[in-house]
């Protein structure tokens, strides 16, 4: 009888197994960038805690050899990018959007983190896991949570919202807004007042730019 009962409870956790992996990802969304805007949760910021050794980055998350620096340059590069031993990007040709310079060698470039990691922090990430900080330092899953750019306009940015800083090129700032909306969306993050009126102000010369993006799990 102990057999048997123990057989039907083992029997009925495999069945629910198939529905639990069956669970479907949260579906993409994509909205008009002034109403993306809007979708934004306003709140206060606190730097109160940050350390940059709180977001481990750079990781090689699928153990191929690359680290997330590499794999942002190898997937960016407009064409074939040099790899040697070690998965050392040595040359390749990068468009840094923000300010509308191409790049042959990568000594030149930084992988900006859209919503820079101590923005991150006083925007939520203070309250999440080593893992889920980890996670969102190295998103290779949206396109651009990471982006290879110039390093003097990622080092003139720092750690500034858009309130703060905008890219040099003017051509460049609804993309970046988009950018920056979508990042923080898709991670769940807050934006404070001055932040939200700047964004609004940028999407209403923005037209018919939108906000793509994935909620991260």
């Amino acid at each position: 009888m102990i057999t048997t009962t123990v057989r039907g409870l083992a029997a009925a956790a495999l069945a629910v197994l198939p529905l639990l992996a069956a669970a479907p990802a949260q579906a993409a969304e994509t909205l008009p960038l002034a109403d993306a805007v809007r979708q934004l949760p306003l709140a206060v910021e606190s730097r109160d805690g940050y350390q940059r050794s709180s977001f481990e980055h750079w990781v090689d998350e699928d153990k191929d050899g690359c680290s997330t620096r590499a794999e942002v340059l190898i997937a960016e590069s407009r064409v074939a990018a040099t790899v040697g031993p070690r998965c050392r990007v040595t040359a390749g040709q990068w468009y840094s959007y923000y300010d509308a310079v191409t790049l042959t060698v990568p000594g030149g470039l930084d992988i900006d983190h859209m919503v820079p990691l101590a923005e991150a922090w006083d925007s939520g990430a203070s309250q999440w896991a080593p893992a889920r900080r980890e996670a969102y330092a190295n998103d290779l899953a949206a396109g651009r949570s990471l982006v290879a750019v110039t390093a003097r306009t990622n080092r003139s940015k720092a750690d500034q919202d858009p309130a703060q800083w905008l890219p040099p090129l003017a051509d460049a700032r609804c993309s970046y807004a988009a950018d920056w909306v979508s990042t923080k969306l898709r991670w769940g993050l807050s934006v404070d007042e001055a932040e939200a009126d700047a964004l609004a102000e940028l999407a209403k010369g923005c037209g018919q730019e939108v906000v793509e993006y994935e909620p991260a799990l």
